[in-house]
């Protein structure tokens, strides 16, 4: 926990928090043995008005490639930090461990919205 919190601090990913808010905060495993970061965002994406633009459906996704001849993989691990919060609404992303009160400056995962922004 707190090598992730030292990580993501360093990297300008989160930051100390005075928020009001405070979202539950733990660790699940991934299943090559490493640890997944988990907020939950209930409360917050309860009242959060949704993005209407729907997400691609992967049928049609492969669909449309039909044909191609040259393919691309990319590996887009922790592509959602690279999405700044708008400043305004980080305070709404806080979580609080016992050694500390922190807030997201980057998109974390489990916002109701994170994948349509992405």
């Amino acid at each position: 926990m707190e090598d992730y919190i030292e990580g993501a601090l360093a990297a300008g990913h989160i930051r100390p928090s005075m928020s009001p808010a405070a979202a539950g905060f733990f660790f699940v495993e991934k299943k090559d043995g490493g640890l997944r970061p988990c907020i939950d965002y209930r409360g917050l994406n309860a009242i959060t008005v949704r993005y209407p633009y729907p997400l691609p459906l992967v049928h049609a996704a492969l669909e449309q490639l039909r044909g191609a001849r040259v393919f691309t993989k990319l590996d887009l691990r922790s592509a959602y930090n690279l999405v700044r919060i708008r400043k305004c609404d980080e305070w709404k992303t806080a979580f609080h461990k016992t050694h500390g009160h922190y807030e997201y400056c980057v998109m974390p995962f489990g916002l109701t919205n994170a994948p349509a922004v992405f």
